[in-house]
C-alpha cells in the first residue's frame, strides 16, 4: 500500500535498534489499530527534565555532549566516527527514541533511579556504566568505551541528568517498553514479511539495510538486519521486546495512544524482522542461572523443555505458565 511523505518542522533526531527513527519525514498513518492495551494516565507519564534548568555552565556542556551523543552516535562513535571508529553505524536513539525522552519508546526515564541493579543477564549488580557498554556491544554490535572517556562520561552525565527527577528506587511511568498481549500461536515471519511491505519498506528499504544520510556518517533510517544492524544478544533481538517497541512506535506517527500496528501485526513483523540475518555475539556467562532467562530468548540453553523455536516465536503463554506454575 502507497503513502505520502510529509515533511515536518523541528528534527526530534533519534539509535537498538531497528526502526524508522528519523523524525525528518514522516509517513501519513495508514491505519489506526484498534487493539489498545491497558488505559495510560497521560497526566503521570515521565518526562524528560529540562537541560535549560542547569545552572553550571560546564555541567550544561557536558550533558548537552551527551545528548549529542545519544541522538548522532555514529557521526562520533561509528565506522567513519570523528572521535573513534567503535561501533556499526547506529545511533544510541534508533532504540531509545527521541534521544531517549519518547513515552514507552524505550527512554532512559528509570536509569537514574534504579541504577546500580541487579541485572539477571549477567547475575551481578550493574552501574550505568556497564549498562552503556552493554549496549555499544550488542545494540551498536562494536567495541566498549574506555569508562573514563570524555564521551561515557558525557553520554552518562545526560542519561542521568534526564531521570533526576524520579525517586531512587522507583520505576517511572512511561518508562522502558509499553507491553501488551501474547497472541495465542506463534508469531509468524511470513506474514510479517507482508507487514514489513507495506508499513516499514519504504524507510527501511526492500533488503532492510536502511537509508545512509547524504552526509555518510550516519543513517537516515537505520538497518534492520545485517552487518550493520544489532547482533543476536541485543534486547530487540528478542521477538517480544520487538513486537512491543514497534506497536507503540512504529511506522512513524505511532505512538502509544494512537497505535498504527495492529497486536497481530506487530508480532508477527517483529518475528519476520528478527528471523533474518544480524552478526552473532558470544555470551557464555549470560544468564548464569537459568530459570531467569527471559522466555522468549533466541537461543539456548533452557531450564525447561521447550523448543528453541517456540522460545524464540511462541506461543510464549504455555512456556510463562509452566514457568509460573513451579
Amino acid at each position: 500500500m502507497n503513502y505520502k511523505i510529509i515533511k515536518v518542522l523541528g528534527i526530534l533526531s533519534i539509535v537498538f535498534l531497528s526502526a524508522c527513527t528519523n523524525e525528518n519525514q514522516m509517513p501519513e498513518p495508514l491505519k489506526v489499530a484498534t487493539q489498545i492495551s491497558e488505559k495510560v494516565n497521560v497526566a503521570d507519564l515521565w518526562q524528560a527534565k529540562d537541560i535549560n534548568l542547569i545552572t553550571d555552565a560546564d555541567f550544561k556542556k557536558k550533558v548537552e555532549y551527551g545528548k549529542e551523543l545519544v541522538a548522532h552516535t555514529a557521526k562520533y562513535l561509528g565506522p567513519n566516527g570523528s572521535v573513534k571508529q567503535l561501533s556499526n553505524g547506529l545511533n544510541c536513539q534508533n532504540c531509545h527514541l527521541q534521544a531517549g525522552t519518547k513515552a514507552f519508546g524505550n527512554n532512559y526515564g528509570s536509569v537514574a533511579s534504579m541504577y546500580p541493579k541487579y541485572r539477571n543477564r549477567s547475575g551481578t549488580v550493574e552501574n550505568v556504566t556497564k549498562r552503556i557498554n552493554d549496549c555499544f556491544e550488542r545494540s551498536l554490535n562494536g567495541e566498549p568505551l574506555d569508562t573514563l572517556s570524555a564521551e561515557m562520561l558525557a553520554m552518562k552525565a545526560y542519561i542521568t541528568y534526564i531521570g533526576s527527577d524520579v525517586e531512587k528506587g522507583k520505576k517511572a511511568y512511561g518508562s522502558g517498553l509499553k507491553s501488551f498481549g501474547y497472541l495465542n500461536r506463534a508469531a509468524d515471519k511470513v506474514k510479517g514479511k507482508q507487514v514489513y511491505i507495506a508499513q516499514c519498506q519504504t524507510c527501511h528499504q526492500a533488503d532492510g539495510q536502511g537509508l545512509m544520510a547524504e552526509s555518510g556518517d550516519e543513517y537516515t533510517y537505520p538497518p534492520l538486519w545485517g552487518k550493520h544492524s544489532y547482533n543476536d544478544g541485543a534486547g530487540l533481538s528478542r521477538v517480544t521486546n520487538f513486537a512491543k517497541y514497534a506497536k507503540f512506535n512504529m511506522p512513524l506517527g505511532a505512538t502509544y495512544d494512537k497505535p498504527i500496528l495492529s497486536d497481530e501485526d506487530a508480532w508477527d513483523v517483529a518475528a519476520f524482522v528478527n528471523s533474518q540475518y544480524r552478526p552473532h555475539i558470544e555470551t557464555p556467562l549470560d544468564f548464569p542461572d537459568l530459570t531467569k532467562k527471559p522466555i522468549d530468548h533466541p537461543y539456548g540453553p533452557y531450564a525447561d523443555n521447550f523448543s528453541i523455536r517456540q522460545h524464540k516465536y511462541g506461543p510464549f503463554e504455555p512456556i510463562s505458565a509452566s514457568r509460573n506454575s513451579k
